[in-house]
């Protein structure tokens, strides 16, 4: 196996956990989390009854995993298949990793919000998820200069031997 292989394959997976982990936590920790002591059954009834609609609501925040996920592979297919440079791979999977604060972010106004008007709790995280996931976007955002510029400096290191 190639390490274009190796970083196209590890990088689909990590955006994969980050995908499940933010779908994870908007349809059933980050509820849960936002009203104590009640069922998820009792959190989406409680939606429901206000006139909302949790299917909605499920389907948006899996459509935006989804979308990450759907990228993710992308990456890995392209990256293999037109034999693009380890580097390249990385940080197209880091960027797919940095957008996922958006994603976070968006996915907190489908059942999030719902929860917020039908129990007056906050609109806000409620659990400890979304900061990871801001962490790990931040993370990667910061990592795609380090590579870009260690990927830089081996080139030139390269040239000079050559030369």
């Amino acid at each position: 196996m190639t390490s274009r292989t190796v970083v196209a394959v590890s990088g689909a997976l990590v955006v994969t956990a980050y995908a499940a982990l933010l779908a994870v936590d908007a349809l059933v920790l980050d509820p849960l989390a936002a009203v104590p002591g009640k069922s998820l059954a009792d959190v989406y009834a409680g939606v429901d009854a206000i006139g909302m609609d949790t299917r909605q609501d499920v389907v948006g925040v899996l459509v935006t995993s989804g979308i990450g996920i759907a990228l993710a592979i992308a990456v890995a297919v392209i990256g293999i298949r037109r034999s693009l440079p380890v580097p390249a791979v990385a940080v197209l999977h880091l960027a797919v990793l940095a957008v996922g604060a958006v994603a976070t972010f968006a996915s907190g106004f489908f059942l999030g919000m719902d929860v917020a008007d039908a129990f007056g709790v906050s609109g806000a995280a409620h659990g400890p998820w979304a900061g990871v996931r801001y962490g790990t976007s931040l993370a990667a955002l910061v990592a795609i200069p380090a590579v870009l510029t260690v990927t830089m400096v081996r080139s030139l290191r390269r040239a000079r031997t050559a030369a």
